[in-house]
């Protein structure tokens, strides 16, 4: 199968599997009435849908190492397809977290062979500017899900959310069925899984650039995760005008993942994936400013973090082909435990953000400054150094 082929097949799996992060978030306030309990509750099904990401990741990547890519992102699709239809008809929060845990399990394995696919497919910088474009379709689900996703409650009401949703994943397991993807040139299995996520993990060229990646991720899930409480709070938002934030994040995004796909070879990863972080830093710090100093500016909140948003979306690709490209052992492993650190990472972010949601504004900006200053540093790393 082409290259191009399993770009355009990758893409359009993530795009799924990430518009369960943002896709229900202007309905939040509504499911918390449905649901008979506080929004600061609901807003834990992003925390449990990260939990169910990071569980299984390692476990998708050493299976696929065994008997291929198509029947693990095919099982993938299926358990996200059915779990986002069974979830309308779940009564109560407990059931409602349940579901979002095994709605999680399947993006996890679908994530995980997007990027398996990627790495089989491409190296170096190209493998960089491959992954640019997942980060293309991560942010349009970002951005322009909750958009949608303010469409469809208004129009249909919040179970139709995840009723669509789970009946495009499925539509989408049929069309992977019917594509060939290419025979595994490598077979790491002469030992068990856990002696090569082992060594991946204890090499500093894998562990930096591999943290770089997840602490700037952190700063998007903590705001996913808070943000709705303050704008559809103390800001007194509506869920459309919540939604229509989606366009300015999805834009700040999309052109930093432009700016990889045109830049980092000519620039370089490593100056590349600092400039980003930097930014990071600044729209974060600025933010934190912002919160203080213009309690009752909403710009003052939302623009700097679309600052950080561009940065975020320049440093992820180029932590994750550095990544790739440092790791020990070669296969489906350094990819799912990358992805395996970010998710796990932004599982404890989110639960974070969700013990300090409140309508203030501060905390959060404050949480996304720290995730910021520690990204920076894993970035000036010398191990990182070496890698670009």
């Amino acid at each position: 199968m082409k290259s191009s082929t399993t770009l355009l097949i990758t893409c359009s799996t993530v795009f799924l599997a990430q518009l369960g992060m943002s896709i229900y978030l202007p309905a939040l306030p509504e499911m918390a009435r449905s649901l008979s309990t506080d929004a600061s509750h609901v807003a834990w099904g992003l925390a449990m849908y990260l939990i169910g990401m990071a569980m299984p990741m390692l476990l998708w990547g050493s299976i696929s190492q065994r008997i291929g890519r198509k029947p693990i992102l095919l099982a993938a699709l299926v358990i996200y397809g059915l779990s986002n239809i069974a979830l309308p008809l779940g009564q109560g929060l407990e059931m409602f977290l349940l579901l979002r845990l095994v709605q999680g399990i399947g993006a996890s394995g679908i994530s995980v062979m997007a990027r398996v696919l990627i790495r089989d497919s491409f190296q170096g910088e190209l493998l960089a500017k491959a992954l640019s474009w997942l980060s293309i379709s991560f942010v349009v689900a970002l951005g322009i899900g909750q958009y949608l996703g303010s469409i469809v409650q208004t129009a249909l009401g919040w179970p139709a959310i995840f009723q669509l949703l789970g009946g495009a994943s499925l539509l989408m397991a049929g069309l992977v069925a019917w594509v060939r993807f290419p025979m595994l040139s490598e077979h790491n299995v002469s030992s068990s899984a856990l002696s090569y996520y082992c060594r991946i993990m204890l090499d500093r060229a894998f562990l930096f650039p591999a943290l770089t990646g997840g602490l700037g991720y952190g700063v998007i899930i903590a705001f996913n995760t808070a943000a709705p409480l303050i704008l559809q709070g103390s800001f007194n938002w509506s869920a459309l005008e919540y939604g229509l934030l989606g366009w300015p994040i999805s834009a700040a995004y999309f052109l930093g993942a432009l700016g990889v796909n045109r830049f980092v070879l000519r620039t370089g990863r490593h100056r590349l994936m600092t400039i980003g972080v930097g930014l990071v830093l600044v729209g974060s710090t600025v933010m934190l400013f912002g919160s203080i100093a213009g309690t009752s500016i909403a710009w003052l909140f939302w623009l700097p973090y679309c600052f950080a948003v561009f940065g975020q979306s320049l440093n992820y690709p180029i932590s994750l082909s550095l990544a790739n490209d440092g790791s020990p052992v070669s296969g489906a492993y350094a990819m799912a435990l990358s992805g395996f650190i970010h998710q796990l990472m932004a599982a404890a972010i989110g639960g974070i953000a969700g013990l300090i949601a409140s309508q203030e504004a501060w905390p959060l900006s404050l949480l996304c400054t720290l995730l910021a200053l520690g990204a920076m540093f894993c970035v000036m790393a010398p191990s990182n150094r070496r890698t670009a």
